[in-house]
């Protein structure tokens, strides 16, 4: 009854805050700077790890780019050179705990602490449980989400030191919503949305304020890992649109970004519609792709 009475005692600062809100929509956030930041990106060899380095590159950061194909880092690395800005390459595999560790103790004694931490890698297999092999699985979750305890792990306590620095996590609108057949990908992306709200809440309750968190949730991509993508929700999305969103989201320190905004909407409808009429809008949204069913009915 005393927690009831204490939430109602909180009322007028609920009204309060939700006008702050609400005017604050109509004020352009203030960008704050990036330039001379270190920045590393996993999975930067292509996709939407490229197109974040090179936009970077472009506000004159300094690069360290992780990726497990050495041709594709080496391409992002030249680009990013072309655009002005020092770049790294290293060859990781985001799947292997040792060799982050190892790869990060190289970055610092090289390089210095990196203040942006961006966890892009990922994997994603389109297949339903039986046609997804065990082995599939252990990586969907090596890379979507252990791998941003390793990197953070290794690249945080400098942040905290400071009291500087930014942690972004790349994750899905699949870490909030379900899609079927992708099983083994959503709950890998709902582990890292998790990531991300329970390390803000650990960098608030240490007071580490001047580290920042932000992640990206995006609808289908256009970078050729899930085939043939469609949904009433909208065309597939490019790189580049995704990417504009996320460094608006990381220069005006941006705790959740959804691409396309409606994404947001919907959660809340999940929340609150009756599971009946949910399915109905599920099927209205009509999620498409190429997966592989492993399951067979029994005629």
């Amino acid at each position: 009854m005393k927690f009831v009475l204490d939430i109602l005692l909180l009322l007028p600062l609920l009204i309060l805050f939700s006008l702050e809100s609400f005017v604050k929509l109509f004020i352009p956030k203030k960008r704050k700077s990036v330039s001379g930041e270190i920045v590393l990106i996993t999975g930067a060899g292509h996709g939407i790890g490229r197109q974040t380095a090179y936009e970077f590159a472009k506000l004159k950061s300094k690069l360290v780019l992780w990726d497990i194909n050495k041709h594709g880092i080496e391409e992002t690395a030249a680009e990013c050179r072309r655009l002005g800005a020092q770049a790294h390459p290293f060859v990781v595999d985001c799947s292997n705990r040792e060799d982050i560790y190892s790869s990060a103790k190289k970055v610092k004694a090289e390089i210095g602490d990196v203040s942006i931490l961006v966890n892009n890698a990922g994997v994603v297999y389109t297949s339903d449980l039986f046609a997804t092999q065990d082995p599939q699985i252990e990586k969907t979750f090596e890379v979507n989400v252990l791998a941003h305890f390793w990197t953070t792990k290794a690249f945080l306590p400098a942040m905290m030191k400071n009291n500087h620095g930014h942690i972004v996590t790349v994750a899905s609108a699949g870490g909030h919503t379900v899609v079927p057949f992708l099983l083994a990908y959503c709950s890998s992306k709902f582990a890292a949305v998790g990531f991300h709200r329970a390390l803000t809440d650990e960098l608030a309750a240490l007071e580490r304020t001047g580290v920042k968190t932000t992640c990206l949730c995006p609808n289908f991509i256009n970078t050729g890992f899930i085939k043939n993508p469609s949904t009433s929700l909208g065309p597939t999305l490019e790189p580049e649109q995704v990417v504009n969103k996320l460094m608006n989201g990381i220069l005006t320190e941006e705790k959740m970004i959804f691409v396309p905004s409606s994404i947001r909407f919907l959660m809340i409808l999940e929340r609150i519609l009756p599971e009946r009429f949910l399915a109905l809008v599920k099927r209205k949204l009509n999620v498409k792709f190429d997966a592989v069913i492993g399951y067979k009915k029994k005629e």
